[in-house]
């Protein structure tokens, strides 16, 4: 039992589907702040709240083991997943596949009960992340790009779920800004997020042939796009005080945050060192969870 729950949770990618999950749950709450303010419902609905956490949980469970499937062979190769389920052998891609099938339709078809763009959105987003993102990953550093479009959805997602029909006079047009800003962020914040990864795997990576790096190697040029992709988010995420939807402590929040990434990612274009990578890699997993929460919590505080 206890190997069958270690396999699911390698299959699925727990961390990465709890991590999509928390910033889509973020969202909704915002989302259904929103409403509560304007006295379009009474207080937050906990159970669309909890409709979303279970759908997207396993939307994005579902992604993650279509591209377990396409990526077997691959996953053989490199020693942080040759221990996953399917290249391990301790599971048929035949069963992946029906795991696969199976918690995608039903996410999507609880996604779909809070309104139907979420669960096209989230068609949308499986489609991407495994039958476009996977296959790139070997082709060109574009993955990158095509990978931060699925992986930015779960808050524009969350977002949309929070107003049920979307109907006209519940959706103002300050909700296409939050709506665009939230996905805006993680979209952006994607960037230097995958390309620290690559450069601290890039080594793995390479017995798979993933070309995920901007230039394909740990050069002067990947260390620029990477610290120039943390400066692009600074600004980005200032957007919420700028449309006057964030107050100043979330600026205050994500200008210090920001500027603490971008310090970490200006020396890794000094250095190159894997040490300094290491760190733009962790203070990335820390960003995206501080910053949206501060968005959540001054939503409360309102």
């Amino acid at each position: 039992m206890k190997q069958y729950i270690s396999d699911f949770s390698k299959l699925i990618k727990f961390r990465l589907s709890f991590t999509v999950v928390f910033s889509a749950s973020i969202s909704f709450l915002i989302g259904q702040k929103m409403q509560v303010g304007r006295g379009h419902i009474p207080t937050i609905d906990w159970g669309n709240w909890l409709i979303l956490i279970a759908g997207g949980f396993l939307v994005t469970a579902a992604a993650n083991c279509f591209n377990e499937i396409i990526e077997k062979d691959l996953d053989k190769l490199m020693s942080r997943t040759k221990d996953r389920p399917m290249p391990a052998g301790r599971m048929t891609t035949g069963q992946g596949l029906i795991l696969g099938v199976f918690m995608g339709f039903l996410g999507t078809w609880l996604l779909g009960k809070l309104n139907l763009e979420t669960g096209l959105l989230s068609v949308f987003s499986i489609l991407l992340y495994a039958f476009a993102y996977t296959p790139l990953k070997r082709k060109s550093p574009i993955a990158v790009f095509v990978g931060a479009i699925p992986g930015a959805l779960p808050p524009l997602i969350g977002y949309l779920a929070a107003f049920g029909s979307l109907k006209a006079e519940m959706f103002h047009e300050i909700d296409y800004y939050i709506a665009g800003i939230l996905f805006l962020i993680q979209f952006v914040w994607q960037f230097p997020h995958f390309w620290a990864i690559a450069w601290v795997l890039d080594d793995d990576y390479k017995k798979a042939g993933f070309r995920l790096l901007p230039t394909k190697k740990r050069d002067k040029t990947s260390a620029l796009l990477t610290f120039l992709s943390t400066l692009i988010l600074i600004p980005v995420s200032l957007l919420p005080t700028i449309y006057g939807f964030g107050g100043y402590y979330i600026a205050g929040l994500s200008l210090v945050a920001g500027l603490i990434f971008s310090w970490l990612a200006f020396k890794l274009l000094m250095n190159r060192e894997l040490s300094d990578a290491k760190k733009v890699m962790f203070c990335s997993f820390f960003y995206i969870p501080a910053v949206q929460l501060g968005l959540l919590l001054n939503f409360i505080a309102k």
